[in-house]
Formats: C-alpha cells, sequence, structure tokens
C-alpha cells in the first residue's frame, strides 16, 4: 500500500511540475476590453529596446481612446540626466484580434506606410486589468505592466515564467519599477 501511494504521489508530483514547465503559445489574448484597458500603465520591467536606453525609471504609457476609434499613445520616463521625456504615438486595433494592435510613433503623414507600425499584443491580462505582459510575434521586445508603480515579487514571478514558457528572453529583463 505505502509503495502504492509513493508511485501515485511521485506520478502526481511529475505531472504538475510538467504542466508548470510546458510551453504556453505566443498569441494575443482572445478578450480585450479596450476602454477598461485605457489610462495609464507603470512599466515594471522590459526586454532591452533602443529607443528606451536613456529611461531609468519613472516610466508610464499612457492609452487615450480618440473619437476616430484609434488610441493615443504617451510613454513617458525619466531619464539617466533627471529629464522627463515622452514619446507619442497612436495605435489601431486589428478586426478580429482583440487582443492585438498595432502602434506608431510616426508623424501622420508617414501612417500610410506599413512597416511603421509595430505589433502591440496583450499576451497576460490580470482578469480586474491590474497588470499586463505586452509582446509581439518576434518576441524581441516584451514589457511588464502595472496600474500602480510597484507590483508584487509573486505576480512578477509567475509572469516572468509564463513569458519564459511563451520563449521571451527573462533573463534580459531590464527592471523599471520596484518590487514588493
Amino acid at each position: 500500500m505505502t509503495i502504492r501511494l509513493y508511485g501515485a504521489s511521485l506520478l502526481y508530483a511529475m505531472t504538475v511540475s510538467h504542466a508548470s514547465m510546458a510551453p504556453m503559445p505566443n498569441v494575443p489574448i482572445d478578450r480585450l476590453e479596450l476602454r477598461r484597458y485605457l489610462g495609464t500603465w507603470h512599466e515594471i520591467a522590459h526586454l532591452p529596446m533602443r529607443y528606451q536606453k536613456q529611461c531609468i525609471d519613472d516610466i508610464t504609457a499612457t492609452y487615450v481612446m480618440r473619437d476616430d476609434g484609434m488610441v493615443t499613445v504617451r510613454n513617458a520616463c525619466r531619464q539617466k540626466d533627471g529629464k522627463h521625456d515622452a514619446a507619442d504615438g497612436v495605435a489601431r486595433t486589428i478586426k478580429g484580434k482583440p487582443g492585438a494592435l498595432e502602434v506608431t510613433f510616426v508623424p501622420s503623414w508617414l501612417r500610410w506606410l506599413p512597416f511603421v507600425w509595430a505589433d502591440y499584443w496583450v499576451v497576460e491580462l490580470d482578469p480586474n486589468y491590474e497588470w499586463a505582459v505586452v509582446g509581439g510575434p518576434s518576441r524581441k521586445y516584451m514589457w511588464v505592466l502595472s496600474r500602480t508603480p510597484a507590483m508584487s515579487r509573486e505576480t512578477f514571478a509567475r509572469l516572468c515564467d509564463h513569458a519564459r514558457r511563451r520563449g521571451y528572453d527573462v533573463d534580459r529583463l531590464v527592471m523599471s519599477g520596484p518590487l514588493r
């Protein structure tokens, strides 16, 4: 009896362990209420991006719905020299893919060019819209966002585990917000 119980326990532990290591699909979420997603998000971490090199903290992304159905995007941060910087752009939804958007920061007269738009996939989202993980098909960029300036260590660890299982190189994440 003890051997059977031990064997069953071992099999269960291996199954649970394997399930937590299983790959996850890198796809946009299938349900995003854009109006709930709007507002200000605080960046907790990101994969290195050339345009974010000078940003050291107080990194935010603010989304505001426009009358034409597009979303105004304002990315802001405090730079190494202490000055605040911001970049303004727009995002548009992709029909039939609620969690997938495209974003650009080029002048409006260039927005007709398809290559100026970058994928913005919400790949994981808290049911209460308190945190989000954003990435794309290339997995070259990723952001962990929170409605508050800090995130719990447990939540961050879980999101990193999920991102790793989606194929993101989370070992390269740059921390930009505190963990509590």
